[in-house]
């Protein structure tokens, strides 16, 4: 077998315009089945995207012994059980994040994957992938931009419909769990450790109750990293990472265009240079390269235990900000 054969599990949005059609151009990905709770949706989107087979309920695909893996793009409230049951199923799990609604139940899920270790789960942080962050990641390493001290992130956009399932507190919606993972989650990825204390300050929405705009500090023991995310402001997006030496600057750090080349700037004493990457797919990347790991059965570029953390810092955030004092990280 040279490639693992996936089935979607949800005709979700970012499924159907952005995942499908990345990993179908993938080298090591099949996209074989797709399922949805309304089976005429399913039938529509498996001709619209040229995948073989359907199912009217997600029970139904997971049954399907000719699947290897699915990718789970449900609401946020949705992950864990449905990624219990991909690996009920003995199937190898990608899904999207956040991983679930609190570390507690990120906590579960680890213990039902250390049951079943020939399987293979991980939570879609798709950006770390992109060649622009591992030359980011790489140019730190090398002691390129000299000791790293802070990182500054920034990620927003407005959206006030109360439709939409971002701004619905029940389903996991608020900036938190939408963007602001991404920047805890760039922070522990670049700093290569975990942060040992937050602080955070977090405004609600008077009606839909999800949190619309928060700030946070990330206490490295010493260095920091400090972030922004809001789902009504003006869209923005940009990353940060200063050295004693220089800085990186990421210009779309998160939802890099699969159309576009990106670049990313180091500027130094000596100057500003442009780095600029050829066209890419991050999404191509994320499912080949966990695709790669099941057939080579090594392990998965981003082990389970980096989402569970994550969980705990989005909750210490909160937390923070109901008690306005810093929180201490606890592992």
């Amino acid at each position: 077998m040279n490639k693992v054969r996936w089935g979607i599990l949800s005709t979700a949005k970012i499924a159907r315009e952005k995942v499908i059609p990345a990993m179908q151009a993938g080298e090591f990905c099949e996209i074989v089945a797709i399922a949805s709770a309304n089976k005429e949706r399913a039938a529509a989107e498996s001709t619209r995207l040229r995948i073989p087979k359907f199912y009217g309920s997600y029970e139904q695909m997971l049954g399907d012994p000719d699947i290897d893996a699915v990718y789970i793009p449900l609401p946020n409230q949705m992950h864990i059980e449905w990624s219990i049951k991909a690996l009920d199923a003995d199937k190898h799990v990608l899904c999207e994040k956040p991983i679930g609604l609190s570390s507690m139940e990120a906590e579960k899920l680890l213990k039902a994957a250390k049951q079943k270790p020939h399987l293979k789960i991980m939570e879609a942080f798709m950006y770390r992938f992109h060649p622009q962050w591992q030359r980011a990641k790489k140019l730190v390493v090398d002691g390129v931009i000299g000791e790293l001290k802070t990182i500054q992130s920034f990620f927003s956009y407005y959206n006030v419909d109360p439709n939409n399932i971002r701004n619905q507190k029940e389903a996991g919606g608020g900036g938190m769990m939408d963007i602001g993972c991404y920047c805890i989650s760039v922070a522990r990825f670049i700093f290569g450790r975990e942060p040992e204390r937050v602080l955070g300050n977090v405004e609600f929405d008077p009606v839909m109750k999800t949190d619309r705009l928060a700030s946070a500090i990330l206490d490295f023991g010493g260095p920091t990293s400090t972030f922004t995310c809001s789902t009504q402001l003006a869209p923005y997006q940009r990353v940060n990472i200063l050295g004693t030496d220089a800085r990186i600057e990421l210009e779309i750090p998160f939802n890099a265009p699969p159309d576009k080349s990106t670049r990313i700037w180091l500027h130094s004493k000596k100057g500003s240079e442009e780095i600029l990457f050829d066209l890419v797919d991050q999404y191509t990347i994320q499912g080949d390269l966990f695709s790669k790991a099941i057939l080579e059965n090594t392990p998965v570029p981003t082990p389970l235990e980096d989402a569970v953390n994550n969980m705990k810092i989005i909750e210490l955030i909160f937390e923070s900000s109901m008690n306005g004092t810093w929180k201490n990280v606890n592992y």
